[in-house]
């Protein structure tokens, strides 16, 4: 592998921004789909997968999503084109006999939930660290967020699959760049770092 350009890492890293208002344009099933498509490819533990997503891509979903919502985070959601709940199933040990056919994955985990709960936080975590990368990496902006009422959130969109419960939300579309505040800090290597 080589490294990417200048102009690929500032996209997804250094000139990406957290949005919280955007520029009047879609986003349509075609682009949601997409960035799943990149996604996907990001690594879990055992090829775990455990996010469940779920696209608010109408008014009246991003309605119910801001209603379950923190009053600071309730306006983002209703006025951006699109936002996604990023779930974790609890029960992702029920598809390693597919996603992991190499091993006896799923034996790893029955009979105990509090693995899977802290495993299924930390990998459906990391998969919506890569569903931002994607969404960037296609020209979208996100804002990811917690501030949101857990249970209401699982009640109105995972009534019917009691193993999944929300992670967090995050706000999807074409960022408007006016509307941003100057970046907060990010400091040097030797700050949160050392080398042992």
């Amino acid at each position: 592998m080589t490294a990417l350009p200048d102009s690929a890492l500032d996209q997804l890293f250094r000139e990406a921004r957290t949005f919280n208002h955007y520029r009047d344009e879609p986003v349509t099933q075609a682009d949601v789909e997409a960035i799943w498509e990149l996604m996907k490819f990001g690594p879990t533990s055992a090829n775990q997968l455990p996010a469940r997503m779920v696209w608010c891509l109408t008014p009246e979903s991003r309605d119910t999503l801001a209603a379950a919502a923190s009053d600071s985070n309730a306006g983002k959601i209703r006025s951006a084109p699109a936002a996604v709940v990023i779930g974790m199933d609890v029960e992702f040990h029920q598809h390693l006999p597919e996603l992991y056919p190499h091993a006896d994955a799923k034996s790893w985990f029955e009979g105990n939930l509090p693995l899977r709960e802290a495993s299924a936080m930390r990998n459906s975590s990391l998969q919506g660290g890569y569903l931002i990368l994607a969404a960037r990496a296609l020209g979208f902006d996100v804002g990811p967020m917690s501030g949101f009422d857990a249970g209401a959130v699982d009640k109105a969109f995972f009534a019917d699959q009691p193993s999944v419960r929300a992670n967090f939300i995050a706000t999807l579309g074409h960022g408007d760049r006016d509307s941003l505040h100057p970046r907060s800090p990010r400091p040097p290597f030797s700050k949160f770092n050392r080398i042992v």
